[in-house]
């Protein structure tokens, strides 16, 4: 049940009670005045034809020592008291009144038919009204309601924009000073602040990077000019790494801040994934199966697919285990391992830059091709299949194009 129903319900279900709770009482109350009302009366006719049977005058309507009297009224004109009762035992309700006068008992009774039917009426009028009320209340309840969603599934849609990446996403304010209004407020100063701070974030990034891009090609630089030797072997390895490790921080840098464009071209999307699979390739590593179920035309960039197919490789042979395999099906590329699969958290929430996990280490290449493929427009996903491993599967489905009267095109 929505938010809407719910305050709905809950203002309709309100004014019914209170509804039921006014008619309870008016009804109540106006019973008592009635049956007040018509016992004052009574009595004051009974007082008058008493002092008129006592001077020797009868009046009409007049009862002496009946045999029937309810037992209630009964007692108390026993007692020497002058009362009145309403008796409801028979076809109608009858109100009776009676005193002694001398050694009689002098009573008048009256048909109470037409106060019950007065308050009938009145419950009818009651229900109707407290009917309509209820109603109106109701359908304001549920104007009000959705009103007040609409303007929190618009908080909602806001917010899912900016944890989907959109930082320049901002509810617009309405005015007022209630909740929703300070929801909104609240939201736009969050977005703010983490706008903010990734911005920083980025900045100082991009710029430690640029500031060790000289160092370090000069570090690779002069790690080619020493001697021939195991210790050259090995500094000229780490610099390369460090140099990899740095144009990887650089690319980040620069697919975090939203100004990378695609540079589209229709492409044979079975060549570009062989060629992205022999960049990939490391020297003494098991050759990777390419599979080509069914090739077709793509019109995306080319560098960033083979960017994004180069990296799931890797990480497939460093975080992973062979035998890997590059299967091509129309515009979807699926990599897998025999590894130990991807680690939950990589699955919930996708790839993070420099989190490792138990048997799946991650440093940037998974982020970058999810960047490239966020870029591209294509839909980057990871699984665990259930006979084991990990498969990453790059979807440009958007992207494919119907192949021309002269057969495919473009290539290695």
């Amino acid at each position: 049940m929505g938010l809407r129903t719910k305050i709905g319900v809950a203002i309709t279900a309100t004014a019914a009670l209170v509804a039921v709770l006014i008619g309870l009482v008016v009804h109540h109350r106006t019973a008592d005045t009635q049956l007040d009302l018509a016992r004052e009366a009574l009595d004051q006719r009974l007082v008058t034809a008493a002092e008129d049977h006592a001077a020797g005058v009868h009046r009409p309507r007049l009862i002496l020592n009946p045999a029937r009297l309810p037992a209630p009224l009964r007692q108390a004109v026993d007692k020497g008291r002058r009362a009145t009762y309403l008796d409801r035992s028979g076809p109608e309700p009858t109100l009776w009144a009676a005193t002694r006068s001398g050694a009689d008992t002098v009573v008048l009774k009256h048909s109470y038919a037409r106060q019950d039917r007065e308050l009938e009426e009145l419950d009818r009028i009651l229900w109707l009204a407290g009917g309509l009320g209820t109603a109106f209340a109701g359908l304001v309840g549920v104007a009000l309601a959705a009103a007040v969603g609409r303007r929190l599934n618009a908080s909602a849609r806001i917010a899912e924009r900016i944890a989907d990446g959109d930082l320049t996403a901002r509810l617009t304010p309405r005015g007022g000073r209630d909740e929703v209004a300070r929801l909104t407020h609240a939201v736009n100063t969050m977005a703010d602040a983490l706008a903010a701070r990734l911005q920083a974030e980025r900045e100082v990034t991009a710029n430690i990077s640029h500031e060790l891009r000289t160092p370090v090609a000069g570090l690779v630089a002069a790690a080619g000019l020493l001697p021939p030797g195991r210790p050259a072997e090995m500094v000229r390895e780490r610099a390369g790494r460090v140099h990899a490790l740095l144009e990887d921080v650089l690319e980040v840098a620069r697919l975090d801040g939203d100004a990378e464009r695609a540079e589209p071209e229709v492409r044979e999307l079975g060549a570009l994934t062989r060629r992205a699979v022999r960049a990939a390739r490391v020297p003494g590593q098991r050759p990777v199966e390419v599979r080509v179920l069914r090739d077709c035309l793509v019109e995306t960039d080319a560098r960033r697919v083979e960017r994004i197919l180069a990296n799931l490789v890797t990480n497939a042979f460093r975080h992973g285990a062979a035998p890997v395999v590059v299967e091509v099906d129309g515009g979807t590329v699926r990599v897998r391992d025999r590894g130990p699969g991807f680690p939950e958290p990589l699955l919930a929430g996708g790839p993070q830059r420099f989190r490792t996990g138990s048997g799946a280490g991650l440093g940037l290449g998974l982020t970058i091709a999810a960047g490239q493929a966020k870029v591209l427009g294509a839909r980057l996903a990871f699984a665990n299949p259930a006979d084991g491993g990990a498969e990453a599967t790059l979807d440009l489905g958007h992207a494919v194009r119907a192949p021309g009267p002269e057969g495919p095109e473009g290539g290695d």
